[in-house]
């Protein structure tokens, strides 16, 4: 995604007073740089558990007992680690859709979407969401025809309205063709390409598209099976593990963090869930983590960002609200950037000027979306936000701004 950035930057090099020659994007040379970010963070990794002295034992692990887990590594051999906490961590990987199955050629998963081994000439994409989002604005932006297929009528649905329309409408702008209220009935990848049929929803129109490559974005699937839960007793509902608010199942002495349970598939949720089940563990007073301050971004162009309550959601809970919205088409910083697209919107109850939430689209708005993490966290209120003095010129004082927008004291638009 950075290195579609960058090769934005540099085919629009004339908005900035700057000419540069014709520019190409080198497709193997961006999948090699991104796997070798990620190899290099993953060998970070490995350092700190050498540092801390954590033994990693690589192989598929089975529970057999509450307290033993059966190892059995690639060459057959096999042992068995005890330990008085078990933490089941074992992810997640794409879900398979009966009608997208994947062959990791012509209906690829996401892990292969970023290995391909040539740039395919046309793509659908199965699913809006996070993920479907963006690889489509990568793989469009170094030329590949992409078009999006989403069932429900708004991509990144879970995101509140003014920000999906906004999306959609960008998305559009830069060359993507979005289908939204469309499912796929079937892909036929018997010729040399995929065919793909789909059906609109509202209309039952059929359309058969041609591409290259199909990828299933439909959402993951916890990695549940083939570890020994039945062996155990360990519930589980609809492939998810059940925990408590510490991540106990109901086995003493097992645990279970992270995709495998049904909470937000985010890494750094993942996180947060790991240092609350072993701090608990080992015995500290501990805060359980409030799933209704978890941040959730989309790193396309533009970005998305969003935390807290919907406007919809906040007004389906009964609150009274106060909405301001700020368009960084007025943010000097954002102007000066050549990327004054999208705006930042936020929600307060009127009653209490509890800050429910916000959603923001524009140019590195994932970099603010902490600071009204914290906010709510600390039970800021509307006006606290506005007297907060914020930097100028940034992009940061647009949620200064629009905390103004809500209370009626904006004087910037």
């Amino acid at each position: 995604l950075k290195s579609a950035q960058v090769f934005e930057y540099i085919t629009h090099a004339k908005d900035y007073g700057i000419t540069v020659g014709d520019a190409t994007a080198d497709f193997d040379a961006m999948i090699a740089r991104s796997r070798g970010v990620a190899t290099k963070m993953s060998g970070g990794i490995q350092f700190l558990m050498k540092k801390n002295k954590i033994d990693v034992i690589m192989g598929h692990g089975t529970l057999v007992k509450p307290n033993q887990v059966e190892v059995k590594a690639a060459d057959g051999s096999q042992k068995v680690v005890e330990g008085k906490h078990i933490i089941i961590a074992t992810g997640a990987t794409a879900r398979a859709m009966p009608n997208l199955p994947i062959d990791g050629t012509k209906i690829i998963e996401y892990r292969k979407a970023m290995s391909l081994p040539t740039q395919p000439k046309s793509i659908v994409v199965v699913g809006a969401g996070a993920i479907g989002i963006e690889f489509a604005y990568f793989y469009n932006s170094i030329g590949t025809k992409v078009t999006v297929v989403e069932y429900a009528d708004a991509i990144l649905p879970r995101e509140d309205s003014d920000v999906s329309k906004e999306a959609k409408r960008a998305l559009e702008k830069q060359g993507i063709t979005i289908k939204i209220g469309t499912g796929v009935e079937t892909v036929d990848t018997s010729g040399e390409g995929c065919l793909v049929t789909m059906k609109n929803k509202a209309t039952g129109a059929l359309e058969v598209m041609p591409c290259e490559v199909v990828l299933s974005a439909t959402g993951i699937t916890p990695n549940t099976e083939h570890l020994g839960l039945e062996t155990l007793g360990i519930k589980t509902e609809r492939g998810f593990i059940v925990v408590d608010e510490f991540y106990r199942t109901n086995v003493a002495g097992v645990y279970a963090i992270g995709d495998v349970i049904p909470t937000a598939a985010l890494a750094h949720v993942a996180s947060a869930e790991g240092i609350t089940c072993v701090e608990k563990i080992k015995g500290h007073d501990v805060e359980t983590i409030d799933y209704n301050n978890i941040p959730s971004c989309t790193y396309c162009t533009p970005e998305v960002a969003s935390v807290g309550y919907t406007e919809a959601a906040a007004k389906a809970a009964g609150f009274e609200v106060k909405i301001g919205k700020f368009p960084f088409s007025a943010s000097g910083k954002a102007t000066a950037s050549g990327a004054n697209a999208g705006f930042v919107k936020v929600i307060f109850d009127a009653k209490y000027g509890e800050f429910l939430g916000a959603h923001l689209i524009g140019t590195n708005v994932t970099e603010l979306i902490a600071e009204v993490v914290v906010a709510r966290k600390l039970e800021t209120t509307g006006h606290e936000i506005i007297k907060s003095i914020h930097p100028h010129p940034t992009l940061s004082e647009a949620l200064m701004e629009a905390a103004a927008a809500a209370y009626g004291e904006v004087i910037h638009i």
